[in-house]
């Protein structure tokens, strides 16, 4: 059975998707998602996309993305759950990436490679294979998990949401600042209770030291 590989790219690498899928239509199932005419002014994450979803959903094996750098691309296939992409420009990462850490997106920058090397990257990334071994299973499956998992690492201070608490530094709500307010209310009421209760006390023990220095004077007098 032919893999089945889709592959697109903006302005920036429409010349080379063109010569890749003349050079790789020959062993492998090719789906063109676009760009299909050269457009100077498009917009890399519209080709992304397309590709990036067939990807995650299972309609073919692999992509591949080229723009510019290949940085763009990367960064935008990033962000479908169940992609994995990353930037190649050495054939080493392009078949270990899917080899240890099961990459299924290649991203190439037609302004940093020519199409010799870019075809030999697109080629060593189609020929590897995820090894399944036990440690990259367990890796794998922890990098899954970061698609799932509710934000929790969010460290910058940010302006609450109408309904929502706000975040401090450290990604916890933070208090209230009216509660906080009422809570020192309460703490300086308290002391000055206390200190009130230590001025009577103060006053009643003066009043009983004035009477005693008064039957101490009778007591001279008579």
């Amino acid at each position: 059975m032919r893999l089945r590989v889709a592959i697109g790219a903006d302005h920036g690498g429409f010349e080379l998707k063109q010569e890749l899928i003349r050079r790789l239509g020959q062993n492998v199932d090719v789906s063109d998602m676009g760009a299909h005419v050269y457009d100077a002014h498009d917009d890399y994450p519209d080709y992304v996309v397309p590709v990036g979803r067939s990807v995650a959903r299972g309609e073919v094996d692999r992509g591949i993305l080229i723009c510019g750098s290949g940085v763009g691309a990367c960064v935008a296939a990033n962000k479908i759950a169940g992609v994995r992409a990353c930037v190649c420009h050495d054939t080493y990462s392009a078949h270990q990436g899917v080899e240890h850490d099961d990459l299924n997106v290649l991203c190439l920058g037609a302004r940093v490679v020519g199409v010799e090397v870019a075809t030999e990257l697109a080629v060593a990334f189609l020929m590897a294979r995820f090894t399944g071994e036990e440690r990259h299973l367990r890796r794998l499956e922890k990098v899954k998990a970061l698609e799932v998992q509710p934000e929790n690492t969010d460290r910058v201070e940010r302006e609450a949401a109408p309904g929502e608490s706000a975040l401090t530094d450290e990604g916890i709500p933070a208090e209230d600042d009216e509660g906080a307010e009422d809570e020192q209310e309460e703490a300086d009421d308290e002391e000055d209770e206390d200190e009130e209760e230590e001025g009577e006390e103060e006053g009643e023990d003066e009043e009983d030291d004035g009477d005693i220095d008064s039957e101490e004077d009778g007591g001279r007098k008579q």
